[in-house]
């Protein structure tokens, strides 16, 4: 008996690839997205007390009506948009969960999606998967902005759904007004979809604002919106997102989700649902985040790497064309191995062969983790 691969063309994530390499080698793990600081204790305990007062059973399948309210909340607090908790909310198993649902409920196969380069791992093989095709368009080095000419020219009949990444994984780069004039230009009067990725909506610098779908009704009506818990509260184990879309789109997002996950940890539903109340935990994550980049910018200014800008995320690019003319697989495996420092090479985030000599750090670390990784860097030849 055999099976004929969905994904005939995925293999192991650079991701496991690079952390196993960390791990073999005692190295700094600045590679994979997640914290090494702890959580907020006040969260911990609130899971705790939910489990203790019996909420461990399943919650309804569209997620725990109190969270679900709160994130309205939030939603009103932050982009003065009116979202139904009822008909438009659904809690997930995390943000690329969200993602896959959102995907499996509209594409048919021979559908055409506009994906951005680099992207996000999940993106295309969530495409493929359900028969779909990617129409891959890079975005413009160095900056990471989008064509939107090229996307124009991309366009076709078969065009079912845009998808936006803001905060941008692994770049950095944040949409702007322009861009929104841009997307609003291209999908008017079609029946295009957008899935717009922002699991990292509180992780933006330099007092940019972030330009959510939500903030746009004309946009919204559209669109699946996907967040993450775990890049809010660094519990990014926790696997705990949600997904926001009109509702009609949400009826069938949920009979997608309802064959597949049901239903989400209850407990950690429950303590949300209170914490969110606690505003500084998201107003302020940008500042902090922030507070990170720019000392981890600081410590790098001694080495031979040159930064790339970064308005968000938990990430940095830097080029390394002033150390060594590798590859930057081989650069970022040797980097491992040799000095101790793990990061992706942004290669990885491209299907087709792509080397800018540029690689992915992750700064949302502790400051000694910074200090010490650079440490290594610096002996770098």
């Amino acid at each position: 008996m055999q099976i004929e691969s969905k994904l005939p063309n995925v293999g192991t994530t650079i991701f496991t690839v690079m952390s196993a390499l960390a791990s073999t080698h005692q190295a700094i793990n600045l590679g994979q997205g997640f914290p090494d600081f702890p959580m907020e204790e006040g969260l911990i305990s609130l899971v705790n007390r939910a489990m203790e007062n019996g909420f461990n059973q399943y919650v309804p399948m569209q997620g725990y009506l109190p969270l679900r309210e709160a994130i309205a909340e939030k939603i009103s607090f932050l982009y003065q948009t009116n979202v139904d908790a009822q008909s438009q909310i659904t809690i997930t198993p995390g943000g690329t969960y969200a993602i896959y649902t959102a995907l499996t409920t509209v594409l048919r196969p021979g559908d055409e999606v506009i994906v951005f380069e680099p992207a996000y791992d999940s993106y295309i093989p969530n495409i493929e998967v359900n028969g779909a095709v990617p129409v891959r368009i890079n975005l413009k080095f160095p900056s990471y902005g989008i064509d939107w000419d090229l996307v124009r020219e991309k366009i076709s009949p078969k065009t079912r759904m845009i998808m936006l990444n803001s905060p941008h994984n692994p770049t950095g780069a944040v949409l702007s007004e322009e861009d929104i004039d841009q997307l609003s230009s291209i999908v008017k009067g079609t029946d295009i979809f957008i899935l717009s990725d922002e699991v990292y909506e509180h992780l933006i610098f330099d007092g940019l604002p972030h330009q959510s779908m939500l903030r746009y009704p004309h946009l919204m009506k559209r669109s699946f919106v996907c967040f993450s818990f775990g890049k809010v509260y660094h519990c990014t184990g926790w696997k705990m997102g949600y997904c926001i879309s009109p509702p009609e789109w949400m009826e069938e997002f949920r009979k997608v989700h309802q064959f597949n996950c049901f239903s989400c940890h209850s407990p950690t539903q429950v303590a949300l649902a209170s914490f969110l109340q606690k505003k500084d935990s998201y107003v302020l994550l940008g500042g902090m985040m922030q507070e990170k980049r720019d000392y981890f910018q600081q410590l790098m200014e001694q080495t031979k790497f040159t930064p790339l800008p970064s308005h968000g995320s938990y990430f940095q690019l830097y080029r390394y064309d002033q150390i060594s003319d590798e590859s930057e697989k081989d650069f970022a495996i040797r980097m491992t191995k040799e000095y101790g420092v793990a990061a992706i090479p942004v290669s990885a985030f491209y299907q087709s062969e792509t080397d800018h000599k540029v690689i992915r750090f992750c700064f949302s670390k502790k400051r000694e983790t910074l200090e010490m990784a650079v440490e290594r860097l610096l002996k770098i030849k």
